[in-house]
């Protein structure tokens, strides 16, 4: 099972130190945060990011996925969210990322609604993404936090090029098993997200299982091959221990769990 290290774990390392700490420690891949004040942003001119997939391919490290916050279900007219999703996806492919992740966002008023928002702007970048070779992934988050309430939105995208990114903290926060997870998104399910806390009231980031959350009952859910990543979401939890010291005993761990 390949593994990849999110860059939000590291907050204000440049791109190169990122992926040369992922390469020495045993990740294979890299979710790219995406913001305006990250190395990779949309703001990129085309030599800025043909440097940065240069720099990647060098490291020998995976640019797995564009993390960005677009929010597809997001109220508000459709246009903005489409125009969004167009230049992150450029962005994307033009770092050789194989997925772009999105949030629901889906707000306040009827889920229907949001589902509907979601459907129908998915549907449109849909094609686009698939000729960027760029896969849109729907993380479990906010409006859609558990499996189950992803699942039908994607039923009715049904495109090969839209899928789902399990975050395992959101759909646990939302009470689902692996297992309910699971048999929710198998159909779209691009990869696994894990991290570890102390319990619901304490989401203080912790090294991988050090914490409660279900992480080999996840893994071992996975198809072989499918990518799982660690997400430690420092800057949110200025508590949160530095997370590079903890790199390498991350990645052996979730290895001695793999199956075999």
């Amino acid at each position: 099972m390949p593994l990849a290290l999110a860059t939000l774990g590291l907050p204000g390392t440049p791109l190169d130190r990122a992926a040369a700490l992922a390469a020495e420690h045993g990740w294979h891949g890299l979710e790219l945060r995406c913001a305006d004040d990250q190395p990779v942003r949309l703001g990129l001119d085309a030599d800025e990011r043909r440097r940065a997939a240069r720099l990647l391919s060098t490291a020998g490290v995976l640019p797995l996925t564009l993390a960005s916050y677009v929010g597809v279900a997001a109220p508000g007219p459709d246009a903005p969210v489409l125009a969004a999703l167009t230049a992150h996806l450029r962005l994307a492919a033009d770092l050789g990322c194989r997925h772009l992740r999105v949030f629901p966002h889906g707000g306040p008023g009827p889920a229907a609604e949001a589902d509907e928002r979601a459907v129908r702007r998915l549907r449109a970048a849909a094609p686009r993404a698939a000729a960027l070779g760029v896969r849109i992934l729907v993380e479990t988050h906010d409006s859609h936090r558990a499996g189950a309430a992803l699942a039908p939105l994607l039923n009715r995208v049904d495109h090969p090029a839209v899928g789902a990114l399990w975050d395992l903290l959101h759909t646990w926060l939302a009470g689902e098993t692996p297992a309910r997870t699971h048999r929710a998104l198998g159909p779209h399910l691009g990869y696994a997200q894990v991290k570890d806390v102390a319990s619901a009231d304490d989401l203080t980031p912790l090294p991988l299982g050090t914490g409660v959350l279900p992480i080999a009952d996840c893994l071992h859910l996975l198809p072989p091959g499918t990518w799982a990543a660690w997400e430690y979401e420092a800057p949110w939890h200025p508590r949160a221990a530095p997370l590079a010291p903890r790199l390498g005993g991350g990645a052996r761990h979730l290895s001695a769990l793999l199956p075999g």
